[in-house]
C-alpha cells in the first residue's frame, strides 16, 4: 500500500521536530554547533577559532559601514530553518533587516538577503557541498563563502530548477584582496585572516 503524501510529510515532519528538540536540548550541554539536513544531525564538534571569528568580525563591520541603517550584518543566534524542507542551518553571517528578525522563533531562511560562511578546516565540506546544497532550496538568495584554508572564496546567486532542485546558477570566485559585492553591497576582502599551512595551529570550527 502507498502512503499518501500528507502521511509521508507528517511524518517526516515529526521526524525533523524530533531532531529540532535534540539539537536545542543539546546546544548547552554539549559543545560544538549543530546543524540538520535532509540526511539528519550535522555536528561541528570543535568550537570556531580566533581566526574563523576574527573574520565574521571584519565582515559585519565592513558591511554594515556600506549597509543602510535597517539592514544588519547578524553573526549570533537564532537559526535559519524550513520546516517543511526538514533544514536547520546556522550561517555565520546572516545579512537580514531588523524588521524580519522580530520573529518569535528560528529567521524564516527567505527573508535573508544573504548568508555567509566562513569555512572551517576541519570540515570544509559542510559548507562547499552541505549548505550550497541546502542554502537554494531554503530559497536564501544569496550563499558568500570565504575560505582561509586557500585565500579564495564565491558568492553563489540565481536559484533555478534542475534535476537535483534548485541550485545556485551563477558563481562569482573571488581572491582575498580583491572587492566582493554581496547583494547591494561591496566590501574589501583585504586584511582576512588565513589559516596557518604548516599545522602547528590548527582550526577548530
Amino acid at each position: 500500500m502507498t502512503t499518501p503524501p500528507d502521511d509521508a510529510h507528517q511524518g517526516a515532519t515529526h521526524r525533523y521536530r524530533a531532531l529540532r528538540d535534540f539539537v536545542r536540548s543539546t546546544d548547552v550541554a554539549l559543545p560544538g554547533k549543530f546543524e540538520i539536513t535532509k540526511e539528519g544531525i550535522v555536528h561541528n564538534l570543535l568550537s570556531p577559532n580566533g581566526r574563523h571569528e576574527l573574520t565574521a568580525s571584519l565582515l559585519r563591520k565592513r558591511l554594515e559601514r556600506v549597509m543602510p541603517e535597517e539592514v544588519v550584518a547578524h553573526t549570533g543566534t537564532p537559526d535559519v530553518e524550513d520546516e517543511y524542507e526538514g533544514i536547520m542551518r546556522r550561517p555565520d553571517v546572516m545579512v537580514i533587516t531588523m524588521t524580519d528578525m522580530g520573529v518569535p522563533a528560528g529567521f524564516d531562511p527567505r527573508a535573508l538577503i544573504a548568508a555567509i560562511e566562513i569555512v572551517s578546516r576541519s570540515n570544509p565540506e559542510n559548507d562547499w557541498v552541505g549548505k550550497l546544497r541546502d542554502y537554494p532550496l531554503l530559497g536564501i538568495p544569496t550563499y558568500v563563502i570565504f575560505d582561509p584554508r586557500t585565500g579564495t572564496g564565491a558568492v553563489f546567486t540565481d536559484i533555478h530548477s534542475t534535476p537535483d532542485g534548485p541550485r545556485y546558477a551563477v558563481r562569482k570566485d573571488f581572491v582575498y584582496g580583491e572587492d566582493v559585492t554581496i547583494g547591494e553591497w561591496t566590501i574589501s576582502t583585504s586584511g582576512l585572516p588565513r589559516y596557518p599551512d604548516d599545522g602547528a595551529e590548527r582550526d577548530r570550527s
